[in-house]
């Protein structure tokens, strides 16, 4: 088994429910159990424009190799609606491979570690919170990645009720 890393990210519909939905599908995936889910963290577009994205990050063990997780997590975000009209475009659902162990991987349809994973607070905050010790091969510690991004905004967000969330610092 291999313990991978898989962002969610949402900013069209109901990006809670779609991530909610999103993880109970990884996790009845071959070979795949989900051993943490981060916090849901409310976070303004990255080189985009759009509404807010509520972002997550699930720890899974898996069996399966990178590139079939990879093309499972695709078709998941494609049974979301998921839609690729121009780079960065509002989404109804994202998952993005983000480590495979400590896998380094460089083709034409993967790379390990996500490539844009280390400038990325909405990636790194919810990834250090399940995974405090998380190295990102060739940029070293997540947690000393995320120090560096402390102009960008990531709130970890909380729940009462389906339709009000309530932003608590991280």
């Amino acid at each position: 088994m291999s313990r991978a890393y898989v962002g969610l990210g949402a900013n069209l519909g109901d990006a809670r429910e779609t991530l909610l939905a999103a993880i109970d599908e990884l996790a009845r995936l071959p070979d795949t159990v989900v051993r943490a889910r981060s916090s849901f963290y409310a976070t303004a577009p990255v080189d985009a424009d759009g509404p807010d994205y509520v972002n997550a990050v699930v720890a899974l063990d898996t069996s399966l190799d990178p590139a079939a997780l990879l093309a499972m997590c695709l078709s998941i975000e494609t049974a979301h609606g998921r839609q690729r009209p121009y780079r960065h475009a509002p989404r109804t659902l994202d998952l993005d491979l983000l480590l495979v162990d400590d896998a380094v991987i460089d083709t034409a349809t993967l790379t390990l570690p996500h490539p844009r994973m280390h400038q990325r607070a909405f990636v790194l905050a919810p990834l250090v919170e399940i995974a405090p010790d998380a190295v990102i091969p060739g940029r070293g510690r997540a947690r000393d990645c995320l120090e560096t991004l402390s102009a960008q905004r990531c709130v970890r967000v909380l729940w009462n009720a389906p339709e009000s969330p309530k932003e608590n610092p991280r």
